[in-house]
């Protein structure tokens, strides 16, 4: 929970102060007055409320690995994705914080505002629900545009959740992490959940047999042996992690590596406990 610094007869009893002529008297401690026969007022402290924002990638990369069926011990990257942002607004909705989701891919699917009402939160669970019901197809997507769009929606100081796997044509990396410092803008607060599956997309564990690797956003296909690349993949995977985090750190951006082989609630509480520490 987090409080404001700033005092009003509002929520919480927080400490006593003396009446001055001239206030209300219904604050008046009238109890206290019979012992000490002084007038003191109740102060409180009031308790902010805090907006968020939740950003999801929806592109091809993020229905990776295909799941016939999502379980929560087998999810790939929208379906852990999914889940953890669920849990998040189910937080968030319990310190009765104001939630706003933005879902994107080759186009701006979806944008709601921060509310707070629990006829908001069914309805941002529900497309929540929609991203594991749905699989895509060959379709890429320019981050940074929608990263830059969604930037010029966010008007108030806010919280902000990105969940995304950072694919992006080399070409465009810049863009991508221009339009992550966008998101800085107004003094937001950005956390970028870097969502990958490690064991396929980092380590390229892959059986050395002949196998036809097909881009799942542009359609492009090659056929190798995984061990004649596997070195040289590693080495471009890890300078590009480097570089993000790197950047992230650069432009005060929270990063978190998402691997979804791991439990997402042991993910979602270590980032929790590391910020209650902040």
């Amino acid at each position: 929970m987090h409080k404001s610094p700033y005092h009003g007869f509002s929520v919480e009893f927080s400490e006593h102060k003396l009446y001055n002529k001239g206030e209300d008297t219904k604050h008046i401690d009238w109890k206290l007055f019979a012992k000490t026969e002084k007038l003191y007022t109740k102060k409180y402290e009031e308790e902010t409320n805090l907006r968020c924002h939740i950003i999801i990638d929806n592109s091809a990369s993020m229905h990776y690995p295909l799941k016939q069926k999502q379980q929560l011990d087998n999810l790939n990257k929208i379906g852990f994705t999914a889940v953890a942002a669920a849990s998040l607004i189910e937080i968030l909705k319990k310190q009765r914080d104001a939630v706003g989701l933005s879902i994107y891919s080759d186009t701006y699917e979806y944008y709601a505002p921060e509310k707070g009402s629990e006829r908001h939160r069914k309805i941002l669970t529900h497309q929540l629900e929609k991203l594991l019901e749905t699989s895509k197809k060959d379709t890429g997507t320019e981050t940074y545009q929608y990263l830059h769009e969604i930037a010029q929606k966010i008007h108030r100081r806010s919280l902000i959740f990105v969940f995304t796997d950072m694919f992006q044509p080399e070409k465009d990396q810049e863009e991508l992490f221009d339009a992550l410092r966008h998101l800085k803008y107004n003094k937001h607060e950005v956390i970028l959940f870097h969502t990958y599956d490690k064991l396929l997309e980092f380590d390229f564990d892959f059986e050395n047999t002949p196998k036809k690797f097909v881009d799942v956003e542009t359609g492009e296909q090659i056929n190798l042996y995984a061990d004649s690349i596997k070195d040289s993949y590693q080495e471009k995977v890890t300078d590009f992690f480097d570089t993000l985090k790197n950047k992230c750190l650069q432009y005060k951006i929270t990063y978190v590596p998402v691997d979804i082989n791991e439990n997402y609630n042991k993910i979602l509480t270590a980032y929790l406990v590391n910020r209650n520490k902040i």
